[in-house]
């Protein structure tokens, strides 16, 4: 018995085009033609698609299905790989549902994975240039880092330093950047007390703590105008200071300040 092209991929359950393709990268053998130029395909053949329609449909690439040959031994190597492929597939699917109905629920932008979409949620919306910076924050820490941002994130402080730092324009005089700077020290300070796992934030980053603090930089520069990074630098320094003051050894040996 012979059959067409057409009747072969339809007692397979395939398309002619799958057939074509199989003989584009000689996973099937083609068939003698009859007189008039028409293929004629065989049980053998008929056999041979349906074995690759079923290493196909198990989820084998066509380039795995070739290293395997026409051969009818159990690929047990082949198969429990694909397995271990397929349960990842299914656990990031699944962990991908999850997020999808996180988000329908609570109406967050999608740019922003679960841990920080609190962030852009309508009852604690913060501003598009945060936003871009928790985007990137996303990115580059590791579990614990994670674990802290988000705590923040969730748990918001709302002072006038903050907001005077949000609105200060990038030709802010060097008095007003100098100002804000120091008004956002005792601020900095209070959510470090609040939120200690702040100070290790880039520890457990997955490419290195230097990698997420350089990505950091990278993000302030590009993200804050001129002014708001300039205050950025300032209140740096002027913390560093705050903490070699407050760790100056006293005659006893003691932090300063300490009782």
């Amino acid at each position: 018995m012979a059959w067409s092209t057409r009747e072969i991929a339809e007692l397979a359950g395939t398309s002619l085009r799958a057939v074509r393709h199989y003989h584009e990268v000689g996973l099937l053998d083609e068939p003698e033609r009859r007189a008039n130029g028409y293929k004629q395909y065989t049980v053998a053949h008929l056999v041979r698609l349906l074995r690759i329609k079923r290493m196909v449909d198990l989820g084998f690439p066509l380039a795995q299905i070739a290293e395997m040959g026409t051969a009818d031994d159990h690929p047990e190597e082949a198969l429990r790989t694909l397995d271990a492929e397929l349960a990842a597939t299914i656990e990031r699917l699944q962990r991908a549902r999850m997020e999808l109905g996180f988000i329908l629920r609570k109406s967050v932008p999608t740019d922003l994975p679960p841990e920080f979409a609190s962030a852009a949620a309508p009852e604690t919306p913060i501003s598009e240039t945060d936003r871009s910076f928790v985007t990137v924050m996303s990115t580059v820490l590791g579990p614990k880092g994670t674990a802290a941002y988000a705590d923040l994130i969730e748990n918001p402080v709302i002072d006038p330093a903050g907001a005077a730092f949000e609105e200060l324009p990038p030709d802010a005089d060097e008095q007003t950047r100098a100002d804000v700077a120091e008004r956002l020290v005792p601020f900095v300070q209070l959510l470090q007390r609040q939120h200690p796992g702040l100070s290790t934030l880039p520890a457990d980053a997955p490419k290195g703590e230097a990698f997420a603090k350089k990505t950091v930089d990278k993000a302030v520069q590009d993200i804050y105008n001129d002014a708001q990074v300039d205050v950025l630098r300032r209140l740096r320094i002027l913390l560093t200071e705050a903490r070699q003051t407050t760790e100056q050894p006293d005659g006893t040996g003691r932090p300063g300040g300490t009782p």
